[in-house]
């Protein structure tokens, strides 16, 4: 094993930048984590979801409503889990030691849970760069900064892999605000494994859901790793339904994409150079990122600071008048 320090700092530790800096009758703006702020509106769910066990046929129609949204051609390649930071601990546990390169810099979570498990990981800048390791892990769109890589390389990427037996993970959490960017549609195809979060977009992230698109022999075994009953009757109900919602998801992303717009232009009257992001975040690049993070910390309003690179800071979308100006504030304060 790897002597590894497991602990990736994340967005949302709400608690820990109210105890270093106290708060106020406003409270806290939180801006730290690229989760929707306009949640979808949580439907009134029948008493059997909470007392009974999760059952098969509402987990089927959850794999169903999966399917149509994703546009993956039979939910059999669909695994649903408990969020998608199960999928990428267990993906590292189900394979053998092996050569593993990470397309960074990106989540945290996905390199230092497969040094954990045991692969020899390193992290690379371009998909070329780890053309020799057994299994490839990308973001797509990127976390922080929003790259993206175009889908006839990342096809070509897992043909390459599947040829020598290998992986290609695409993480896929950000893509429900960039449909145009996602190969989900190509689930099921050897070598391609794409993890899909359900809470970002539909800003539901304590429900935990989350999907793996794989080819049939490794949906299998993760679906086994999870065991039984591993979605909630909750989240399969809230899922099914969500999923489904087209005329909800199609408003949303047409008013995340007008929010973010307006963070653009907030962002440039305070200075501020825009290194990249999705309609769930900016990536703000300035020379003293840490002091910025602290100038509005100080005003409770937290942001997203990165400890490998000093010059970054990712910040979400705020939500409404009131928060926009509280955010423009605290900018020009």
């Amino acid at each position: 094993m790897v002597d590894h320090d497991p602990a990736v700092r994340h967005g949302g530790d709400l608690a820990a930048a109210i105890a270093r800096y106290g708060t106020g009758p406003e409270g806290w703006l939180d801006l730290s984590t690229g989760i929707n702020p306009h949640p979808y509106p949580m439907p009134e769910l029948p008493p059997e979801v909470w007392t009974r066990l999760p059952q098969a046929d509402a987990e089927a129609a959850l794999l169903d409503a999966a399917a149509g949204y994703y546009g993956v051609d039979g939910a059999a390649h669909i695994v649903a889990a408990p969020g998608t930071q199960a999928l990428i601990q267990w993906l590292a546990r189900l394979q053998h030691p092996a050569d593993v390169a990470v397309v960074g810099p990106t989540y945290g979570e996905h390199a230092a849970q497969w040094r954990l498990a045991g692969h020899r990981v390193r992290e690379v800048t371009d998909p070329e760069e780890g053309a020799d390791a057994s299994v490839l892990i990308l973001v797509n769109p990127n976390n922080p900064d929003g790259r993206i890589i175009p889908r006839d390389a990342m096809l070509d990427l897992a043909d390459r892999r599947a040829a020598r037996g290998g992986l290609l993970i695409v993480d896929e959490a950000f893509a429900d605000v960039m449909p145009e960017a996602s190969i989900s549609d190509a689930a099921g195809r050897p070598g391609l494994i794409i993890l899909r979060s359900f809470g970002k977009f539909f800003g539901l992230p304590g429900l935990r859901l989350g999907f793996a698109l794989a080819p049939l022999p490794f949906a299998r075994r993760i679906r086994a790793a999870l065991g039984t009953w591993a979605v909630s009757g909750p989240a399969l109900a809230v899922g099914t339904r969500a999923l489904a919602d087209t005329g909800w998801i199609q408003g949303m992303r047409a008013r995340l994409a007008e929010e973010a717009a307006q963070l653009d232009e907030m962002l440039k009257a305070a200075n501020l150079s825009i290194a990249g992001g999705t309609n769930l975040f900016r990536l703000v690049a300035t020379e003293d990122a840490s002091g910025l993070f602290v100038h509005l910390a100080r005003r409770h309003v937290l942001t997203r600071p990165f400890d490998y690179r000093s010059n970054w800071l990712r910040i979400g979308i705020p939500t409404g008048g009131r928060h926009r100006r509280r955010l423009a504030d605290a900018l020009s304060g």
